[in-house]
C-alpha cells in the first residue's frame, strides 16, 4: 500500500487540476485581500472553503471515475492491491492536497496580508475535517454515479457553482434573498464557510452547521458506498 501511495503522490504532483487546487484559492486570496482588513474573518474562510470545494468536486471524483473507467479498480481486483485500497489512498492524498491548499492559504493571509487568523486551533482542525469529510462524501456519490470520468468532471463543475453560490462564496451573504440564503445554510459547503467565519470571528461553534457538515459526511458517504462500482 506504501509503494501504491507513492506512485499515486506522483501522479498527482503531475495532475494540472491539483495545481488549480491551490492557485485559484490563492489567486483571488491575493487579489481581494489586497485591502483587507487585520480584523476580516470573511475572505479567508471563503478562501478556504473554495479550495476543500475544489478538491472535493471535481479532483476526487474525476480521478476515481477515470480510474473505474480505464479498468485499473477491476484489474487491481486480481491482484494483492485490492481495490479499496486504491480508495483510500486516494481519500488520503486529497485530504493532503486540500490541507496543503490551506496552509498554504493561511501562510499567505497571516504571513503576507496580515490577515486575522484563528486562536482557537483545536476548533478549527475540527471544523476542517466535518466539511472536509462532507465535500469528499459529496465527490464520491458523484464518481459511484458517473459513468467516465469525463461525466464526474461534469457533474462536479455543474454542482459545484450552484453550491458556491448559495454558500455566499460568489456573492454576500447578506446581498442575496432571504430564501436562497437559508437553502445556503444547509448545504455541506455553505455550512462550513458559516463554520469557519465562526472560528474566525472566536465565537463559539454554532452546532447547526456542524451538525449540516456531519450530516452530509455520514449520510451521503453510505449512498456513495451503495451506488459505487469497482467495474
Amino acid at each position: 500500500m506504501t509503494k501504491l501511495a507513492l506512485v499515486e503522490l506522483k501522479l498527482l504532483t503531475r495532475e494540472p487540476g491539483a495545481v488549480f487546487s491551490l492557485l485559484i484559492p490563492l489567486f483571488i486570496l491575493v487579489v481581494f485581500g489586497s485591502s483587507i482588513q487585520p480584523g476580516d474573518t470573511v475572505l479567508v474562510p471563503m478562501a478556504l472553503a473554495i479550495a476543500v470545494g475544489l478538491v472535493g468536486l471535481y479532483m476526487l471524483p474525476t480521478t476515481m471515475a477515470t480510474y473505474r473507467e480505464r479498468g485499473i479498480l477491476r484489474r487491481l481486483s486480481a491482484t494483492p492491491v485490492r481495490p479499496i485500497n486504491m480508495l483510500v489512498v486516494q481519500l488520503i492524498l486529497q485530504l493532503v492536497l486540500a490541507v496543503a491548499a490551506a496552509g498554504l492559504l493561511l501562510a499567505v493571509a497571516g504571513g503576507v496580508l496580515g490577515a486575522h487568523l484563528p486562536s482557537r486551533w483545536p476548533l478549527m482542525a475540527l471544523t476542517f475535517l466535518l466539511g472536509t469529510g462532507a465535500m469528499f462524501a459529496v465527490g464520491l456519490l458523484i464518481a459511484a454515479l458517473a459513468k467516465n470520468g469525463r461525466a464526474a468532471n461534469g457533474i462536479g463543475v455543474l454542482l459545484y457553482f450552484p453550491m458556491a453560490y448559495l454558500a455566499g462564496l460568489m456573492q454576500p451573504i447578506n446581498q442575496m434573498p432571504d430564501i436562497l440564503a437559508l437553502v445556503g445554510e444547509y448545504t455541506p459547503l455553505g455550512a462550513f464557510r458559516q463554520s469557519l467565519q465562526d472560528v474566525w470571528a472566536g465565537s463559539h461553534a454554532d452546532p447547526l452547521p456542524m451538525a449540516v457538515m456531519a450530516a452530509y459526511a455520514l449520510g451521503v458517504s453510505v449512498v456513495a458506498a451503495r451506488f459505487f462500482r469497482w467495474e
